[in-house]
């Protein structure tokens, strides 16, 4: 019982329209896009490591001004952050955690909806949504957060753990349109130093942040961590990116980062019956603490 508010939290959040039965528990039996004995299905249950890491890609997405300026002109942001948090989480969950028939409908409406984004960004680049360079760049920093938000607050992974976590995704990736996602972390790095000269300050950067500290996100009595949570997000950045980019500031105290890292490993040896990663699980006969007693 004691459980029951984050359940009720968790469901909400990533299940605002009550559909999770039908998305991630039906049809019995049908396996994911990623396997359930998977590095990434590890990372991805824990709530913890979502949030940190999730921040920390869009930071890092946010700063290419072409998809900075996708997103800032062709989402709801920031008129509905809870909305497209909401949206942004279930179709991340159901891509690692429901059957791969659901996940496949979702990612080609993704991709039809980018092929008709076209804009221009600050400066007069053109850019349209669908662009496999972007694509790229997306879903490298997105695996590069959820990733080391993992590695950094919640358990260390080994190198051949992180290279199988990128080698993993890279299938998925190609579903959206990236054809060329890396798929090791020395690819990774590769990416990260390639594209760095097309990174830049830009104030949606520190709007997006602004927005992610006061957004009703956390149950109250938790949401003072917000601001937390965003710091730890900005330290996982790569040191020169945050220089390049101007996001300087006040490291995480010990203190908090220990807070941080606490929360981490509890919320990874927390079952809740609500989450995809376990009702993932039960979609495929095994028990729901398949993933938490995993070591």
């Amino acid at each position: 019982m004691a459980l029951r508010p984050l359940e009720d939290w968790l469901a909400h959040l990533v299940d605002p329209e009550g559909t999770g039965d039908k998305d991630f528990l039906d049809p019995p039996g049908e396996p994911a896009l990623i396997r359930a004995d998977s590095v990434s299905w590890r990372v991805f249950k824990n709530p913890l490591a979502v949030y940190v890491g999730g921040v920390a890609a869009v930071l890092l997405q946010l700063a290419e001004p072409r998809v900075g300026a996708g997103v800032w002109q062709y989402t709801s942001f920031r008129e509905r952050p809870m909305q497209r948090v909401q949206r942004t989480a279930h179709a991340a969950l159901l891509t690692v955690y429901g059957p791969r028939s659901r996940a496949e409908a979702m990612i080609a409406g993704v991709a039809r909806m980018h092929s008709r984004v076209r804009g221009t960004a600050p400066g007069g680049r053109a850019f349209r949504a669908d662009d496999p360079e972007l694509l790229e760049w997306v879903h490298a920093t997105a695996c590069f957060g959820f990733l080391q938000a993992y590695h950094a607050y919640v358990q260390p992974l080994s190198p051949e753990e992180r290279d199988r976590f990128h080698a993993e995704s890279a299938p998925v990736a190609g579903l959206y349109g990236a054809t060329s996602a890396p798929e090791s972390e020395a690819a990774l790095a590769a990416l990260f130093e390639r594209m760095a000269v097309h990174l830049e300050r830009s104030d949606v950067v520190f709007e997006f942040l602004a927005i992610v500290r006061r957004m009703p996100l956390l149950p109250l009595p938790l949401r003072p961590l917000q601001g937390i949570l965003a710091t730890a997000a900005i330290e996982l950045v790569p040191a020169p990116i945050r220089e390049r980019i101007a996001l300087a500031g006040q490291p995480l105290p010990a203190w908090q980062r220990a807070l941080v890292r606490a929360a981490g490993r509890a919320s990874d040896r927390t079952v809740l019956r609500t989450h995809p990663a376990v009702q993932g699980c039960r979609r495929l006969g095994l028990p729901d603490d398949f993933l938490y007693a995993r070591r």
